[in-house]
This record gives structure tokens, sequence and C-alpha cells, in this order.
């Protein structure tokens, strides 16, 4: 995609030849005229999706339309309030008149020049760097003012014109550059450089990583099955979508019921067992629980054309059959985690409806199943913006975990681009990761058609809350799931907020409902471990199947309790299992097919 700016106006004309040529070798044809339209629509279609594409490589993959709409509606905004715009105008007099008489006192005085976090240093009190700071203080503030949206200005267009000013906002901070920013250029004076010479070779070596598509670098001490993933157990199934995996037994009696876990595919299974002290799944197997997870396959061009049907029949069913050869007779406890629990929700309402009672529970973590609300992804969620992202991921089959990346970074730009690449670039301090971070930064691709299913049909469209989401030809209800139900979202979720996870309340029919509000993020909020001394939760169960409360009072109602979630969720998983353990069941089942193919993790989890 770099090199395609070069290349584009060749292949357009090339393009257009093309066009021209099946247009005439059709007039003389004696193809029917519903066959010619159809090639000619399919032709131009392509070649609307090869503009797309390099009009991605252009924009980072944003959406101009989008943009440049959110700026004629706040300029029009403007037009229509003339008061506003001459307020405005009073308000950026008044800010430059303050830096104006800020920098005269500066010059004879020191004066803190603003109460931003940004510039808490003392170093920021003397000059010029007190008026670098002072000035950024007050054009931010302005900026700020003046993206507010004018009264009757569309909400998407108020979004976007936040997200683009925010941007431009973090970008132009004095703290984010060498020469503006005392702090750092003491530090270059006290080593003699040595912090840029390291700086640069921490660039260096980070272009060099990009282009040869290895792992950042500090990565390689939490190698998979090594130092992350290595709870024991066996892969006793693989398809062309999923391997699954069974742990082994870590006591001597275990729950008769097992737990099914279906993590997101968009991210690699290992996040619920990291190293053994935060390992959701060792917690669980030590607690005397049987364990079998889906490791989802890293797709590639090949499986562009798997969708969510593929996923609910090759993944969660395959699965859970599996499952049930090994412990037959037995309901299963299903868990997922982010869109794994969107499409156990799915499967769940199919199986409901089916008349299929195999699950004796169900756990969604961080999962959405009514996206009216999705937070701040919706910035990147519009018909232009799927269609450019389809257009993309049509050409190469998948959809590359960098650009996912990427997005989740803007959304957090001071904390995951600006302050990062000061410390590690200016600073030369080279960074540390932990095993969260290691996990984060080996991504997963998403084959076409499911992303593009995915993104319309569930953000766009939101079928699954409105009832009109179909799987295998048949609408799918969601109150029809009754299933004993225990949800978990995190307060400071960007992915999935926690007031949009906790809406499935309201869409299912579960008289034994638990929802729980824990610390921390989508991932960290998650990942906890069974103590951390930093987290807290909040939780209130109902036993009745529409008593509900509004998301902000049951907020306000629910009691906060210190501590990590994970015993709270363990004693409400063994209260809904069989009062009596059994001897723990056999390791796959060799009749049903399911012999032991490999040990843990297995083969999909390590495919780059």
């Amino acid at each position: 995609m770099g090199r395609g700016g070069e290349a584009a106006p060749a292949h357009f004309i090339s393009e257009f030849s093309r066009l021209n040529k099946d247009r005439s070798k059709r007039s003389d044809s004696t193809r029917s005229k519903p066959a010619a339209d159809a090639v000619q629509g399919e032709a131009a279609q392509d070649l609307q999706r090869e503009f797309r594409v390099r009009l991605a490589a252009l924009t980072g993959g944003l959406a101009p339309e989008d943009y440049g709409q959110a700026w004629w509606d706040w300029l029009f905004g403007l037009a229509k309030a003339p008061d506003r715009g001459a307020a405005l105008a009073a308000s950026a007099a008044g800010k430059a008149l303050d830096n104006w008489n800020y920098a005269m006192r500066a010059a004879s005085a020191g004066e803190p020049p603003t109460t931003h976090p940004q510039f808490s240093g003392e170093a920021w009190n003397t000059w010029p760097f007190n008026i670098y700071a002072r000035a950024y203080s007050n054009w931010d503030s302005w900026w700020r003012e003046a993206l507010a949206a004018p009264p009757d200005m569309p909400t998407r267009s108020r979004q976007l014109m936040e997200f683009a000013g925010r941007q431009a906002s973090t970008a132009a901070s004095p703290a984010n550059y060498l020469a503006t920013n005392p702090e750092l250029i003491e530090a270059t004076r006290a080593e003699a450089g040595q912090n840029l010479v390291r700086g640069f070779g921490n660039f260096v070596d980070d272009l060099t990583r990009l282009v040869e598509d290895r792992p950042p670098a500090g990565t390689e001490q939490y190698a998979v099955g090594e130092k992350v993933a290595v709870t024991p157990g066996q892969v006793i199934l693989r398809n062309r979508l999923i391997e699954l995996i069974q742990y082994s037994p870590q006591t001597q009696e275990v729950q008769a019921e097992p737990v099914l876990i279906t993590p997101a595919w968009i991210m690699k299974y290992y996040v619920l067992d990291l190293s053994p002290h935060n390992s959701l799944v060792r917690y669980l197997v030590e607690r005397g629980h049987t364990v079998f997870l889906i490791s989802w396959k890293n797709p590639t061009e090949a499986d562009r054309d798997l969708g969510m049907d593929d996923y609910v029949r090759e993944g969660i069913f395959a699965a859970l059959d599996a499952v049930n050869s090994v412990v037959p007779a037995r309901k299963v406890h299903a868990l997922g985690y982010c869109i794994g629990g969107t499409l156990l929700t799915i499967a769940a309402a199919a199986l409901a409806q089916a008349g299929d009672q195999r699950l004796a529970s169900m756990t969604l973590l961080a999962a959405q199943a009514d996206f009216s609300e999705p937070g701040e992804l919706s910035l990147f969620i519009s018909p232009r913006q799927i269609d450019m992202l389809e257009a993309v991921m049509h050409r190469a089959g998948v959809l590359d975990s960098k650009r996912m990346g990427a997005a989740f970074a803007l959304l957090r730009s001071q904390d995951l681009l600006w302050s990062p690449t000061v410390k590690k670039y200016l600073r030369g301090e080279a960074e540390r990761p932990n095993d969260l971070m290691s996990w984060n930064a080996d991504g997963t691709r998403m084959p076409w058609r499911m992303h593009t299913e995915y993104l319309t049909r569930l953000y766009l469209e939101n079928e699954l809350a409105r009832g009109a989401f179909t799987f295998a030809g048949e609408k799918l209800d969601l109150a029809r799931i009754t299933l004993p139900t225990f949800v978990v979202g995190t307060e400071t979720d960007h992915v999935a907020p926690w007031r949009s996870v906790y809406k499935l309340r309201s869409l299912i029919r579960s008289a034994d409902y638990t929802f729980l509000l824990t610390s921390g993020g989508h991932n960290a909020g998650i990942v906890t471990g069974p103590e951390h001394p930093k987290r807290r939760y909040r939780v209130r169960a109902w036993q009745d199947a529409t008593t509900t409360l509004p998301a902000d009072e049951w907020e306000k109602s629910a009691p906060i309790v210190p501590g990590a979630w994970w015993p709270e969720w363990d004693r409400w998983l063994t209260a809904h299992s069989g009062a009596r353990r059994v001897p723990p069941p056999p390791m796959g089942n060799v009749a049903a097919g399911l012999a032991p193919l490999a040990a843990a993790p297995g083969e999909y989890v390590r495919a780059r």
C-alpha cells in the first residue's frame, strides 16, 4: 500500500481502458443484458474499492467524507449563531492579551505558567518555557471552546470534531518536543547527549523490526509456551478455525460441570493464560474446574470468506460438541470475552431457539450485545468508514492487527503514542514490557467477510439487539436466553463501555442474573489475578427475569468491594455447579476422534 501513490494514475488509466474494451466486446456479443450489467457492475465495484484503498493509504484509513461533513456541520452551526462567533473572537482576544501580559511578568519574575499536569515540573517555571506552556494552555482551552458543539450539531459530527481537535491539541504540546521541553533539554545536557544516542538506537531498532515484521523489543522474554500460556493441557481438536485445549486437572476431584472459554478472535487467547500469577485458566483449574478453551486460528488470505456463521458453527458449536464427548451427560458453563462474548450470546440464543439445553450458565466479560452506544469506537464506524475498511480488507483478504492497534492508540494518543515516543526516542529509555503488554503486541488478523459482517450487522445496524440478526437463515431472539448469567463490565473500558455491556439485562430473560463492575480497563480490569490491592468492584444480582435499573442508578446502589473480582465469580460458578465433586475426566476421547494432538498452547496461537 505504501507504494500505491506512484502507481495509482497508471492503474486507473489501465482500468478505465479495460472497462471500455469490455463494454465494446459486450455490445458485439450475444450475451444477455442482465449478465452484461452484472459484469459491468462488478467491475465498477472493483474500481471503487481500488480507489478507496488508495485513499486509505493517504488518510491512514480514516474516511475523509466523515470529517469533511463534520467540519461543515460545525462551520454551518457557527454561521447560524453569530453571537457564538463573536464570543469566540472575544475569547481569543482575551487569551492573546493574557499571553502578552504573562510574557511581560515572566520576563522579570518566575511565575507558574498553568495548572496543566504536563507542566507541573519546576523547570517549566523558567523563561521562556513558562511562556510556551502558558500560550499552549490558553490555545488548548480556546480550541476546546471553539470545538464545543453548536446546539443543533449532529452528535456524530460533534464527536468527530472533538476527536480531531484532541489529536491536534495533543500533537501541539511543547512537552512533546526537545526544543520546547526544559526537562528534556536538561536531561540531554546532563548526559552530554547520550540519551539522544540511545533514543536514535531505539528508533532504528523499532524501524528495523517494523520492516522485518518482528515483535517489539523486550517481548521475547514472554515467549508463548515458556513464560506465558504455560498452564498444562492438550489440544484435543483442530479444525480450520480453532484448536480446542483441554487443561490438565490440578485437584484430585473436580466440579462435575466443565467450563468452556471463548476468547475474542481479535486477540490471542493467552490473555486469559498469562503468567501463572495472573492466569484465569490456571486459577480455575486450581479451584477444581475442568477447563476447555478455544484457541482461534490467526487467519490468512485463504480464510477471507469465513463469516459469522462459520465462527459459530466451527468455533463454539464444534467446541461444545467436543466437550460433551469428553464429559458426557453434563451441562457446560460457557464463558465469553469481548467479541467472543458477543459470539457466545449469538450461540446461546441459537441453542435456546433449537431447544438445546447443554449450557449450564453463561458468563460474559466486557462483551456487548447492544451496540447502540459503543463508546469511542463509534468514531471509526460509519457507512463510509466501513466501505473504506471493507475495500482494504477485500484486497488483502484480512484486516491486519496493526491497523486495529493504530485505531485504539488514537483513542488515547497522549498515553499510547506521544508519551512513549518521548520516553523512548528523546529520553532514551527503552521499554520494559510486562506480560500483558507483550501479549498486546502479539496481534491477530481478521477475515474480510467476518469482520465486514461484524461491523455492519452488529455495530452499524445493531441487528442483535433489534432481533434482526440471523444465524443459519433464522432470526435470533435474545429473549429466549434464560440461562443463569454473570456479566462483568470494566469502569474505564473504551472498547466495550460498561454501560453498553449493562444493556444485556433488558435483552435476555434470565431469572438468575448478576452484573459486576470492576475497576480498570478492557484488558487490565479483566486480568487482575485472584488478588489485587488496587482493584475494587461492585456487584448486584436479580432473581427475576425483568427487574432492572438504569445504569447510573445501579452504580450508585451497588456497594464497593475492595479487591479482585475473580473469587466473587468463582463463588458464583461453584454455587451454580453440582454439590458433588467427581474424578477428573480423561484427556480427550480417542473413540470419538478427540485424541490429544499436541501439548498446550498448540500451534494456532504461535502463528504470526
